[in-house]
């Protein structure tokens, strides 16, 4: 009997060599395959156990890497990397793009079913992969309620699903309004889950090291975000 098996990859993208984590379900024909994108941290062992929990669902999942194999524990390291990151969106699908030529050379990964999940800068990757047009089956994400440039949501060809804490000061109210304007005016298939109660980044376990003001890990609703990621794939991954 076959198992769900991983391994790492390395790539480059954004001047960096990166180095992603891969995990491959059981069997040996094409599967769907999902895109995992990291808080602005960078990637972790958080990230690494998710990929290996949708490749146990029967996905292929690459969980890519944004600072060339580190993981920033550095609040003010992070934010002098991502911000400016944040702001340049070729930056962001480079990085994405970079990392989705990986799973799609992968010989397990069926090219028709690609979906792009991502947390924080992770997800504001995948959204920018939407926003470029690429051919993706759904995109959803968690804190990560960025805006593109003017009229580029119009080239999103698969639904996006959001998810946000109702504390978070860093996506605020106002954003939340800029986003969902910014997708229904583009004519998106776009939902927003409002967890009430929880804090940014609340999807993550608590870390042993300083964060931005505003973190705060909420139990129950992180296994339900994680539910309605998985119910989003199942959606618009099957055959």
């Amino acid at each position: 009997m076959t198992t769900m098996t991983t391994r790492t990859v390395e790539y480059s993208a954004d001047g960096l060599t990166m180095i992603g984590h891969l995990a491959l379900p059981a069997g040996v024909g094409p599967r769907p395959a999902v895109l995992l994108g990291p808080e602005g941290m960078g990637l972790s062992d958080v990230e690494r156990r998710r990929a290996d929990a949708l490749a146990e669902l029967g996905y292929v999942a690459l969980a890519f890497d944004l600072h060339g194999g580190r993981y920033l524990s550095d609040p003010e390291e992070m934010l002098a990397r991502c911000l400016p990151l944040l702001a340049d969106p070729d930056r962001m699908r480079g990085i994405g793009h970079a990392a989705l030529d990986v799973l799609r050379t992968e010989p397990r990964t069926d090219p028709a079913r690609i979906a792009a999940i991502g947390y924080g800068t992770g997800g504001a990757v995948g959204l920018e992969l939407g926003r470029d047009g690429v051919d993706l089956r759904a995109i959803g994400t968690v804190n990560a309620l960025t805006t593109g440039r003017p009229g580029e949501a119009a080239r999103i060809r698969c639904p996006v699903w959001a998810g946000v804490g109702s504390e978070d000061p860093i996506m605020a109210p106002a954003q939340r309004t800029a986003f969902t304007a910014e997708m229904q005016d583009a004519g998106v298939d776009w939902r927003l889950t409002v967890y009430g109660g929880a804090l940014h980044a609340f999807h993550h376990p608590p870390v042993d090291h300083p964060t931005v003001p505003g973190v705060g890990h909420h139990p129950q609703h992180a296994q339900r975000a994680w539910r309605d990621v998985v119910d989003l794939l199942a959606e618009c991954l099957r055959q």
